[in-house]
């Protein structure tokens, strides 16, 4: 899919779900990799994944699409356009838009095993930590 056709799929999904008309631009973008699009309030853009596109198909990305479509018109509206407000969740769930963007096939998030292993001067107890801590004395 190229930018114009993008174009013109967001403001077909806005005009039909919405009722409102999407006067910015579209565009895709290849390096997104873990979201499947996101809305710019500055100059109210809204950019689409190029891989989640062509992997998960487009039954997939007219959720994302109304995902980023919420936050646009409840922008430009001047309600809650954040994951976290009523307004946002409201018409997420009116549209049927998708709240997550679902991961890439074979891109599963690595488990990151323990970094750190404290020891205790006295007892001997290990404590394992993925982050650097500070303890103090009895701990090395």
């Amino acid at each position: 899919m190229d930018e114009g056709a993008l174009q013109a799929w967001v403001e077909e999904i806005s005009l039909r779900d919405f009722k409102r008309p999407f006067r910015h631009r579209a565009c895709l973008n290849r390096r997104l990799r873990t979201t499947g699009g996101r809305y710019f309030l500055s100059d109210h853009r809204i950019e689409v994944s190029h891989r989640h596109l062509e992997q998960l198909g487009k039954e997939v990305m007219v959720g994302v699409i109304r995902h980023e479509l919420c936050h646009y018109h409840l922008h430009l509206q001047g309600k809650g356009y954040r994951h976290r407000d009523t307004d946002f969740k409201k018409l997420l769930a009116e549209v049927k838009g998708l709240r997550h963007t679902p991961p890439l096939p074979g891109s599963q998030r690595k488990e990151r095993p323990y970094r750190y292993l404290l020891l205790c001067r006295s007892c001997g107890q290990k404590a394992y930590r993925k982050k650097r801590m500070d303890v103090g004395g009895s701990w090395s």
